[in-house]
C-alpha cells in the first residue's frame, strides 16, 4: 500500500530493494511472507520504519478493507458460485487497495439506504447465478429423470407415490394436524422436525391442496436424492442463515419443478404452442392443469426450456402479490435471463405501471371472485410495448380467485418475451386477435404518458430529471458546450 501511495511500479520498488519483482508481487498477494531482513530492506527502499511497513494499524482511507478482513464476511460471500476465492480480493486490494476502500464504503452504504439486508444480498447472488446457466441445470434434470424412471409408474396418483417414497426409504413421518395448533405457524406450508439421525417428521398445513402436497413431497424428496444436508426447516422460508443453505434449498426446488413438470413432456407441449397459429387462454390453463402444478412452477420451467431447447433466452418472469381491495402491488419474485429487461424491481415507493397485464388481470379477479367464480384460473396476454425504449415484449399472466378471507392476497404469475427478430421467426403467436398491444412504461413516476386514465402518481422522477436537463442546457449556453459535465 504504500508502493502504491508513493506511486512506485513493481519493478521501481524491486531495484531499490534489490530483490525480484515477481517476489515483491507475491508478497502483495499473500502468497509469502518476507522474513525480518527481507522486511527491512523494503521498509529502507520505501523511506519507512520497520515498525510502520508491519504495524497492524490501517489508515483512515483503509478503514473499509480492516473491518472487511476483521470480519467474517469473506467465509460467508458465496464467491465459489462465480469461481472465486478470497485471495482474488487480496489480489484486488494489493492493486488499488485506496480505490476498493471507497467501492466497499459505496456499497454499504447503498445498503443502507435501501435496507439491503444479507438476505436480500444472498438472493441477488442466487438470481445472478441462475441467470449465468439461463437457470438450466442439466445434472438436476437427469436426476430427476432417473428418480421418476425407478421409483414412479405412469397412471398413479404422483402424490400418493412421493409419500410412499418418504416414509419407506427416506424415514418420514407425516403429521397434518400440528400446525394447525398453533396459529402463528399457519403461514407456513411445511416444517421439517428431525426426531433422529434416521427419522424425521413432515407437519403439513391441512389446509394445502393435492397440488402443493405433491409439491412439497417432490421437494423433501430432492433433500434426499440430491444429498443436500444444509437446508432449511421450514417452507416457505423464515430466515436465510447461510447462502449454501438458500442454494440447496433452490436446488431441491427446482427438483421438484423438474420431476412434476418433466423435461421431454414440457418440450412438446411449448413446441405446440409455438407452432400455432394463435395462442388461446383456455388451452394454457388446459396445458398447466395437464401437468397438475401450479402456474408459478409451470411458467418457471418455461423460463428453463426455452433457452435450453428452443433458443429464446431474452426472457422475463415476475410474480405479483396484491391485497384485494388495495392499490398496492408488490412483486415478489422476478428472474431475467440475457439482460434486465423492463418490468423489473424498482424503488419501493414509485408505483407500477398499472398497463402492465400482471396489474391487469387483477381486475378480472374481482369480477370472478364477485361472480362466485373461486378457485379458478385466468389467463391474459398483450404485447407491452415500452413508451421509452420503443422495445415491445409479449406477456402471458396467469392468476386465480380464490375465496375473499382475512389477509387475502392475490397473486399473479407473468413470463415475457422479447420481441426480436428471433422471437418473431419462432413464432406468431403474439398475431392472436384476443393478444391487444398496450403502451406501457416501468412506473408512473417516470412515464411521460399525459393521457393515462390508470395513472397512480404523478410523473415526479420524470420532471426532475427533464428539469435537470434543462439547467445543464442553460448552463451550456452560458459555459459552452463540453464545460458542464
Amino acid at each position: 500500500m504504500h508502493r502504491q501511495e508513493q506511486k512506485l511500479s513493481l519493478s521501481e520498488l524491486a531495484k531499490r530493494a534489490e530483490m525480484s519483482v515477481s517476489y515483491i508481487n507475491e508478497i502483495e498477494k499473500g502468497k509469502k511472507y518476507p522474513k525480518r531482513n527481507k522486511i527491512t530492506a523494503l521498509a529502507a527502499a520505501l523511506g519507512v520504519s520497520y515498525d510502520e511497513l508491519v504495524s497492524l494499524k490501517i489508515s483512515k482511507k483503509l478503514g473499509a478493507i480492516s473491518k472487511l478482513l476483521n470480519s467474517n464476511i469473506l467465509q460467508e460471500l458465496p464467491l465459489d458460485v462465480f469461481g472465486l476465492e478470497p485471495r482474488n480480493l487480496l489480489e484486488l486490494m494489493s492493486d488499488a487497495p485506496s480505490k476498493l476502500s471507497a467501492f466497499i464504503n459505496t456499497i454499504v452504504e447503498i445498503s443502507r439506504n435501501y435496507n439491503l439486508t444479507v438476505e436480500n444480498f444472498y438472493f441477488s447472488v442466487l438470481r445472478s447465478y441462475q441467470e449465468i446457466h439461463d437457470n438450466y441445470f442439466e445434472d438436476i434434470e437427469k436426476s430427476a429423470k432417473e428418480f421418476r424412471a425407478e421409483f414412479i409408474k405412469d397412471g398413479e396418483p404422483l402424490e400418493e407415490q412421493l409419500e410412499q417414497y418418504l416414509k419407506q426409504v427416506c424415514g418420514y413421518h407425516l403429521d397434518h394436524n400440528s400446525i394447525s395448533e398453533h396459529p402463528a405457524l399457519d403461514t407456513f406450508r411445511s416444517i421439517l422436525k428431525s426426531d433422529t439421525d434416521h427419522s424425521k417428521t413432515l407437519l403439513l398445513n391441512k389446509k394445502l391442496n393435492q397440488r402443493r402436497r405433491t409439491f412439497i413431497y417432490a421437494r423433501e424428496a430432492a433433500f434426499h436424492i440430491l444429498g443436500l444436508a444444509d437446508r432449511s426447516k421450514t417452507y416457505s422460508w423464515m430466515q436465510v442463515k447461510s447462502f449454501d443453505m438458500l442454494f440447496n434449498d433452490y436446488m431441491a426446488t427446482y427438483f421438484a419443478g423438474a420431476l412434476l413438470v418433466p423435461e421431454e413432456r414440457i418440450i412438446a407441449d411449448i413446441q405446440k404452442i409455438l407452432e400455432g397459429s394463435t395462442f388461446s387462454f383456455d388451452n394454457f390453463i388446459e396445458l398447466i392443469l395437464k401437468h397438475n402444478t401450479s402456474p408459478e412452477t409451470f411458467l418457471y420451467r418455461m423460463m428453463s426450456i426455452l433457452p435450453k431447447h428452443f433458443g429464446l433466452s431474452k426472457i422475463f418472469f415476475l410474480r405479483l402479490d396484491h391485497k384485494p381491495g388495495s392499490n398496492v402491488y408488490s412483486l415478489t419474485k422476478e428472474l431475467h435471463l440475457d439482460g434486465l429487461h423492463s418490468p423489473h424491481g424498482t424503488v419501493l415507493s414509485e408505483h407500477y405501471c398499472r398497463r402492465w397485464v400482471s396489474l391487469k388481470i387483477f381486475e378480472d379477479l374481482e369480477k370472478n371472485r364477485a361472480e362466485g367464480k373461486h378457485d379458478k384460473y385466468i389467463c391474459d396476454a398483450q404485447i407491452s410495448k415500452y413508451i421509452t425504449s420503443g422495445k415491445e415484449y409479449f406477456c402471458i399472466s396467469v392468476a386465480r380467485a380464490l375465496p375473499l378471507v382475512d389477509e387475502s392476497i392475490d397473486t399473479s404469475i407473468t413470463i415475457g418475451f422479447l420481441m426480436n427478430d428471433k422471437f418473431r421467426e419462432k413464432t406468431n403467436i403474439w398475431q392472436s386477435e384476443k393478444v391487444r398491444m398496450e403502451f406501457v412504461n416501468e412506473t408512473c413516476e417516470r412515464c411521460p404518458s399525459v393521457d393515462c386514465s390508470v395513472r397512480a402518481s404523478d410523473a415526479l422522477v420524470l420532471k426532475k430529471h427533464r428539469k435537470e436537463k434543462e439547467r445543464i442546457t442553460a448552463l451550456e449556453a452560458i459555459l459552452g458546450k463540453g464545460v458542464v459535465s
